[in-house]
């Protein structure tokens, strides 16, 4: 399933993270992909030893720790590093699929369970730049407001069209799940949402405790921590 998560950033983080965008030094966007990916990938990425670098990647991490949305839907255990990705003048990255397992700095390897764009520019600023989602329900071309974030499963096959006006920038990371099933998790995401829709409707009551009680059950039945 796909989640559209928004108001990860506020305006105030997008106006200090563009700033920071703007100073960092870019190299090209190949030297952090394997050789299928780097046959389709034309884009530019922030060097990851500048020390704008680690800043802009730790506002990244915190917003999304404290997204309590973000959280619902990917009930992650582990996340990745946060990469950040500009693309221009025709740049694109065709159609690839992400590597099962990444390189992390604490927990050495980590399992790619979902995948996930931060959108940083305004998607009135560029043309193109569409990200395009193959899943079992069908092709899905996703371009968000500056601030929100799409969520994805990482088996799919995806890729970015190429931005023919202005520039597009993103943040991409990866996410390893606590449930590791796609379905699961997404059964696990609805009855939370539920949850809280009787809750603001309803107030606490014994219905509300026990759909509490059976999420509770099934996450601890689930997931793999």
């Amino acid at each position: 399933m796909m989640y559209h998560i928004p108001g990860v950033l506020t305006a105030d983080e997008l106006h200090q993270m563009a700033e920071d965008v703007n100073r960092a030094p870019w190299i090209d966007g190949r030297a952090t992909v394997g050789a299928q990916g780097a046959q389709v990938k034309n884009n530019q990425q922030i060097d990851t030893h500048s020390p704008l670098y680690a800043a802009l990647q730790g506002r990244v991490l915190r917003a999304l720790n404290q997204h309590s949305l973000f959280f619902a839907a990917a009930l992650p255990k582990t996340l990745s590093t946060p990469l950040f990705n500009r693309y221009q003048q025709q740049e694109t990255y065709g159609f690839h699929v992400d590597g099962a397992v990444r390189s992390h700095p604490q927990s050495g390897w980590m399992r790619t369970d979902l995948s996930a764009t931060l959108f940083l520019s305004d998607p009135e600023s560029y043309d193109g730049g569409e990200l395009v989602v193959n899943d079992t329900y069908g092709q899905h071309s996703v371009k968000l407001p500056a601030g929100d974030l799409v969520l994805y499963p990482s088996s799919s096959l995806h890729c970015v069209t190429p931005v023919t006006r202005g520039v597009r920038i993103a943040s991409f990371l990866w996410i390893q799940s606590m449930i590791r099933d796609d379905k699961r998790r997404a059964m696990l995401f609805d009855l939370d949402r539920n949850i809280q829709t009787l809750k603001a409707r309803h107030g606490e009551s014994e219905e509300v405790l026990s759909l509490l009680n059976l999420y509770h059950n099934l996450l601890r039945e689930w997931s793999e921590i």
